[in-house]
């Protein structure tokens, strides 16, 4: 950050509207508030608009114009990439960098041809911006093979962790907490269909935001009551602050069932926590983890099955998985980290 700072260079962060509200907690979201704190300079422009498809795009060009030639820019790639016929122009006078959480057409649900128009649309844009920011060194990778970027064009700044006290669980075992949107990409379908096998005494919370695809939610819930699970599944809603630590207070296992991720800050939330995770094998999350968890197949009821099954039938296995969390726990990044790498990688620009 030294650079930045001893430059005196401002930094316009262009962000997603929603990324304060608490209804919509996210892992993007919450990456991007910690980078503004940690930066120096930062002038934060939060765009309202349903990203990556906008009613208007007349809010970020604006916002662009705005800002003197030459200046650094940072923005969320949920709100470039889907608007190169906006950042193209821009970046030949601005120093642009674009941070992509997610690459748009990897989201769950989307039609085949929204998906090719969104990827075409990330690309131009990609290829215009100086830098681009993935927040794993997998991602990275996929961003600069599919998108055919330049290597060094690509940067990795890995999200931080917190401090936190260890978590108490509840019984060791049967406590679940699952820790993400309501949304097809994040699995909780197969979840519901998993936990329904599991001839066991356990209880799971969903905690996330239930408004990002309410038809998903819908059929979450009428899952749920099918396999008569609703005394056994609590949708909680998005929970921040307290009532998040609260959670995982409580939690013996904290489950990610993706179908697709760039990194998965819950798993690192989770080992702060020290706290075993049950997730699926995408991104970096098997690496992440190590021996601190159980690591299944994405998209495949069976294995999610059976991990659950080793959990609860296996007492060595759980306290195996437990003390490798308490190790995995003092190895964490800071928060520091991230923004000293994201402050070099905008000070090269």
């Amino acid at each position: 950050m030294g650079e930045l700072r001893a430059r005196a260079v401002t930094v316009h962060v262009v962000l997603p509207g929603d990324v304060d509200d608490v209804t919509v907690p996210s892992g993007g979201n919450s990456y991007d508030r910690r980078v503004c704190e940690g930066l120096p300079g930062v002038h934060e422009i939060a765009l309202p608009g349903a990203w990556p498809r906008p009613a208007s795009s007349a809010g970020l060009a604006s916002a662009l114009a705005a800002i003197p030639d030459g200046g650094v820019v940072l923005l969320d790639g949920i709100v470039a990439c889907g608007l190169p016929e906006v950042v193209v122009p821009q970046a030949q006078r601005l120093r642009v960098a674009v941070l992509v959480h997610l690459p748009l057409a990897a989201e769950t649900g989307l039609a085949p041809g929204d998906a090719a128009d969104l990827d075409a649309r990330e690309r131009e844009t990609l290829h215009a911006a100086h830098a681009v920011v993935a927040t794993s060194s997998w991602a990275a990778r996929q961003l600069a093979a599919h998108h055919e970027l330049p290597a060094a064009k690509v940067h990795v700044v890995p999200p931080g962790t917190d401090p936190a006290p260890l978590a108490a669980g509840t019984d060791g075992v049967s406590q679940l907490l699952c820790v993400a949107s309501v949304t097809p990409r994040k699995g909780q379908r197969l979840l519901v269909e998993a936990l329904a096998s599991i001839g066991r005494p356990w209880q799971c919370t969903f905690a996330g935001p239930l408004r990002r695809a309410p038809a998903y939610v819908d059929e979450v819930r009428a899952l749920i009551d099918f396999r008569g699970l609703a005394e056994r599944i609590h949708l909680a809603g998005p929970l921040t602050g307290d009532a998040l630590e609260s959670a995982y207070r409580g939690a013996d296992l904290v489950v990610l069932p993706s179908l697709a991720e760039t990194y998965g800050m819950v798993v690192t939330e989770a080992l702060a926590r020290g706290i075993p995770v049950l997730a699926t094998d995408v991104a970096e999350i098997a690496e992440t983890l190590g021996a601190a968890g159980i690591v299944v197949a994405p998209g495949d009821v069976t294995a999610l099955t059976d991990g659950l099954r080793s959990w609860f039938t296996g007492p060595a296995l759980r306290d195996a998985l437990r003390g490798e969390a308490r190790v995995r726990r003092g190895k964490l990044t800071p928060w520091t980290e991230t923004s000293r790498a994201m402050s070099a990688v905008l000070a090269r620009l």
